[in-house]
């Protein structure tokens, strides 16, 4: 059903205020003020309920203010908030246990605390260079690693995130994301479109642009985020694995969104049968507590005291509401993101059927992409109707976000049960229909809504 008057009036009031003081770089998706949440449901300050389908950009893994994270967050608090890296605390020594415990590696993990993703990805970035000795790296169309200057010179999912900011870092090469729904790449006769794209960065780009012994590493994330929530083709992974070998290039996996349990295990990567040779981690890690963490094989560990270091990063509350969120997923909401992420899946390409505006559905666990096209044959981008969907999901009570031109994330908590997933779909659907009257009439026929 409809909410009535968004924004309300004290959401009104706090925008305005928030315009007179804010920074105007923000990306604001909705006129949403939250108030309190609880779960997978969020109240904005006027009292109007959401389900968020969102979850802070995948970050309120638990849900929001789980209880047990809640309490561990206050009993630290009790305790200390900060002490620096200059010193020892429990709850980081802890944590880094943990992560070493599921690290996607057989090696034992080495673990370097920031704030975030980009800092994570940052931290990457320096390490690969200190070890390797080597300046180069390999990214890919359409991935997203952060906006600081060494991460930002690898996102490339919109070229807005570089205006102003050119040139950025050198070094960095990209390559096209191995897209099994756009690819872009000429396959050879029964070669999978995975191995396509590491056989052309082999020869082409190796060939032609960046010798390899000059690489030291290769970032790539296990399915694409920002870029549309892209499932890789198959054949990519052990393909791009067996090149690092080959030519002694570290492959960095950015985990930050993709990773802790989201697609349904613990990193996105193990649905690849690959070991990377580190791990970029945040969003999910900490419930929403400011963490990030680069995890990397032991062996790889050798820069020296004070080479790299910040103040913040390791904080105790952020690693007791981490320890927490860890202990959530992994007695429970981990399995539940695996069937529930399944049913939701199997729910959307039950719409699809019924819905010509939607060319793709794809998705590990609760990390689903739907791509809008004005031609399921085209495949030309619905971008329009794609932003419409998500204002009347707004308007209906389900709060989305795009991602890449035309493409909604499904990404709620991994808390979420059945019921919730059907409630949000059901407003999903309606959205898509209203939008679908609105912009493309030609396109539908109903009742049924069958394809034309």
């Amino acid at each position: 059903m409809s909410l009535t008057s968004l924004p309300g009036p004290k959401a009104r009031h706090y925008i305005a205020r928030d315009h007179a003081v804010i920074s105007p770089s923000y990306p604001r998706s909705h006129p949403f003020v939250m108030d309190h949440g609880r779960g997978v449901e969020v109240w904005d300050v006027d009292g109007n309920r959401f389900l968020d389908f969102a979850a802070g950009i995948a970050v309120v893994s638990t849900g929001h203010s789980h209880p047990q994270v809640v309490k561990a967050i206050q009993e630290q608090a009790e305790k200390f908030i900060h002490i620096s890296s200059d010193f020892y605390h429990p709850k980081w020594i802890e944590l880094a246990e943990y992560i070493n415990r599921i690290a996607p590696f057989d090696e034992d993990a080495v673990c370097f605390m920031t704030n975030s993703g980009t800092g994570a990805i940052e931290t990457a970035i320096k390490l690969a260079r200190y070890y390797t000795g080597r300046t180069e790296f390999i990214g890919f169309l359409g991935g997203f690693h952060g906006r600081t200057v060494g991460s930002l010179a690898f996102t490339a999912s919109k070229s807005s995130y570089h205006r102003g900011f050119l040139p950025l870092m050198p070094g960095v090469t990209h390559i096209p994301y191995p897209n099994p729904y756009r690819p872009v790449l000429q396959s050879l006769p029964g070669e999978p479109y995975g191995q396509t794209v590491v056989r052309y960065l082999e020869q082409e780009v190796f060939a032609k642009l960046v010798p390899p012994d000059s690489v030291a590493g290769i970032i790539v994330e296990p399915v694409l985020g920002e870029g549309g929530y892209v499932v890789p083709a198959p054949g990519f992974f052990p393909a791009l694995r067996d090149l690092c070998d080959r030519y002694g290039i570290l492959l960095i996996v950015d985990e930050v969104q993709s990773g802790v349990g989201r697609t349904g295990k613990w990193w996105g990567i193990q649905h690849f049968g690959v070991e990377p040779d580190m791990i970029c981690i945040a969003k999910g890690i900490a419930s929403g507590m400011p963490l990030g963490v680069m995890a990397a094989r032991k062996h790889l560990v050798t820069w020296p005291k004070g080479s790299h270091g910040n103040t913040y990063g390791g904080n105790p509350l952020s690693c007791a509401a981490a320890l927490a969120t860890l202990q959530l997923i992994e007695n429970g909401y981990m399995q539940n993101a695996a069937a529930v992420g399944q049913y939701a899946l199997q729910r959307l390409r039950e719409i699809m059927e019924c819905h010509p505006s939607i060319g793709d559905v794809r998705g590990l666990g609760l990390m689903i992409g739907v791509e809008f096209v004005k031609d399921q044959t085209t495949k030309e981008p619905a971008e329009t109707l794609r932003d419409r969907v998500v204002e009347l999901c707004f308007e209906k009570g389900l709060i989305v976000l795009g991602c890449s031109t035309n493409v909604i994330r499904v990404s709620p908590p991994l808390c979420i049960t059945y019921e919730e997933i059907d409630e949000g779909l059901e407003i999903f659907e309606a959205a898509i229909e209203q939008a679908e009257d609105e912009l493309y009439p030609h396109l539908v026929s109903r009742p049924g809504g069958t394809h034309p």
